[in-house]
Parts: C-alpha cells; structure tokens; sequence
C-alpha cells in the first residue's frame, strides 16, 4: 500500500484505467496513480519499467528496448527481463497482502526462449498461489509481436 492508505476489511485492490493520464488504481476506498506505485520502486523506475494495469490479479508492466539495458549485440540484458518479471510479480503479490504485511522474492526461476533486440517487453504476472507465509506467481513476457520472451515463477515470503 502507499504510505497513509488502508484497506478497508475485505476490501481488494481493484483497477481502473483510462488513457495514459487517466490511469488509476483503487486501494478500497483510495485511489492512487499507477506511476506512484512506479515511485515506490526505485529500481523499477531507474531500469524505464510502465505500469498499464495493477490489481491482486493481475499486473501488466512494460519496458522498452534501450541501448543501456543491452549487452554487446543490442539484445536486451536477461538480468533486466528477471528484474522486470520480479518487479511485476512482487507487485501482484503486494496488492493482495493484508493490511500490515510485506513481500519479498525468497525463490525465481527463469526460463529464456527468445532474444529482445527492439520494440517493447510486456510482462503479465499472475497469482498462482496464495499462502499464508508465501505466494507464488508467474510471469510472462512477451515482445512487441506477442510472441513469449521468458516465463519467471517466483515464490514470495509474507511477513
């Protein structure tokens, strides 16, 4: 959650969305801008990663094609599509925490099918299981002809 925001009891983050200045996310009763959650991740931030749609179900990200995020042949750095996939699934597992909890990644695995040379990553992370002490979710990442990049299972420690 943002700082000073609260769930009300039973209340799940739900998206809203609109054009790229009319994108919203709902915190029960608060809303806050997608880009703000953005903010809360620094890391997400420096690398270029969008945010499209966010709720406890789902989380869409995207990050495009850069030279500094390359190696040598202008192929998109596997550490910065990991670095996206765990963004994206950390901040699905955070949106379906309880008041008070907090995530981290104790376990990723990332499978590579295809090279990004331009055009844009999306990544779609999922729930696939909700604990009491973890969460596990899946991420997809496609490029711009939709065509999947890499998939990224991690397992997230609640506290």
């Amino acid at each position: 959650m943002l700082p000073g925001q609260f769930w009300s009891e039973g209340a799940a983050p739900r998206l809203i969305h609109g054009g790229a200045a009319g994108r919203r996310v709902t915190f029960g009763v608060m809303s806050a801008d997608l880009d703000a959650l953005v903010a809360l991740l620094p890391f997400a931030g420096h690398l270029g990663l969008v945010l499209d749609e966010a709720d406890a179900h789902r989380v869409v990200a995207r990050l495009d094609w850069a030279p500094h995020l390359c190696t040598s042949g202008g192929v998109v750095h596997g550490g910065v599509l990991m670095s996206l996939a765990d963004t994206a699934g950390a901040l699905v597992t955070f949106l379906g925490l309880p008041d008070g909890a907090t995530t981290a990644t104790i376990t990723s695995t990332s499978h590579m099918f295809r090279p990004v040379s331009s055009g844009t990553v999306r990544a779609v992370a999922v729930p696939v299981h909700r604990g009491r002490t973890t969460v596990t979710a899946q991420t997809s990442l496609y490029d711009s002809q939709d065509r999947l990049v890499a998939q990224t299972t991690q397992v997230q420690a609640v506290k």
